[in-house]
């Protein structure tokens, strides 16, 4: 009983082994060259190829950056499969490096592993021979030959450029066309207009002292500003009403222009506490009491009103009236 159980067995064993032989001896392995013979620096393809049953799963060897002595790899490329075609249950699997050496000699390439289901197989061995440049040492060295001059003519560049030329003549075409139309399109005769009277001055002046008023700017801690443009809106007003030179006047030169100008003495004497008061906040840092600033606006809007002259609509051409001075 025991030597029939043995007997199984070892003809199992045998079985098994038998099988695995057969499956190995279907799958074939080889390497080859693109090229067996390079110069230095030139690069070639090797190529390992595994012809194998097409359920068989395989592993290529990862290769270093140096393949063998002083051949070096360059890439690794994706596999490629193809089928037998007498055959469809077989296949080959090719994976393929490119590789190079900057040495000359001649390298052996040692056979590479491949690693299989049942086993794994090697593939042959490879010789690569890597050349030098020849060089004949018995002839002089030359100097590298210049650019040979070719003939372009206008005709070649105009045949190259032509879609260039023909929108530029285009845009060109429709500029002159516009300009043309432009002159000589006939001009609208033009809309006469009533003149717009202009508004007197003292009612100018008395509005922007409204809106300097409800700045409140003074209150506001800009006193020097506040005085400033009070001092602008009396100086626009003088020249106005007066027809004097103001903005680039000092005080005294603008009260020597106004001497003869007939001012009353009550208008005259709040005009010149204004003016004296505003060159003081302005060149010497006056600090006036908030009384003085409301008193410095009073004066100015009774200044203005008190010297305003007669204005009359349709009689205004941008002056003032005729009235005298007051």
């Amino acid at each position: 009983m025991k030597n029939r159980f043995f007997n199984y067995l070892l003809a199992l064993v045998l079985s098994m082994c038998f099988t695995v032989n057969v499956t190995a001896q279907n799958i074939q392995a080889e390497a080859k060259l693109q090229q067996y013979t390079i110069r230095i620096g030139d690069q070639t393809k090797l190529f390992l190829s595994v012809h194998q049953p097409v359920k068989e799963h395989i592993t290529f060897p990862k290769l270093t950056d140096t393949v063998a002595g002083k051949v070096q790899l360059i890439s690794t490329n994706k596999p490629d499969t193809t089928f037998d075609q007498n055959d469809r249950t077989q296949a080959t699997i090719t994976q393929s490096y490119t590789i190079t050496s900057f040495d000359a000699g001649t390298y052996t390439i040692p056979p590479f592993t491949i690693s299989t289901n049942s086993g794994a197989v090697k593939t042959n061995e490879l010789t690569l021979q890597v050349q030098t440049v020849k060089v004949d040492t018995t002839k002089a060295i030359y100097d590298i030959k210049q650019p040979l001059a070719v003939s372009y003519s206008f005709i070649d560049w105009l045949r190259d450029n032509w879609i260039m030329v023909v929108l530029v003549l285009a845009c060109l075409l429709i500029i002159a066309g516009l300009i043309y139309y432009l002159r000589k399109r006939p001009t609208p005769a033009p809309v006469a207009r009533p003149a717009k009277p202009s508004l007197p001055g003292h009612i100018v002046a008395l509005s922007k002292l409204s809106e300097l008023n409800e700045k409140k700017l003074w209150q506001q801690g800009e006193v020097k500003l506040y005085y400033s443009e009070l001092s602008d809106i009396l100086r626009d007003y003088l020249e106005s009403r007066y027809h004097i030179k103001t903005q680039e006047s000092t005080t005294d030169e603008i009260f020597a222009a106004l001497k003869y100008k007939h001012i009353a003495g009550e208008n005259w004497e709040k005009l010149r506490e204004i003016l004296l008061l505003a060159d003081l906040v302005k060149f010497a840092k006056e600090k006036p009491l908030p009384a003085e600033n409301d008193q410095s606006m009073d004066y100015a809007v009774d200044f203005v009103s008190n010297t305003k002259q007669d204005f009359d609509p349709a009689l205004n051409t941008g002056g003032g009236g005729t009235n005298g001075d007051v």
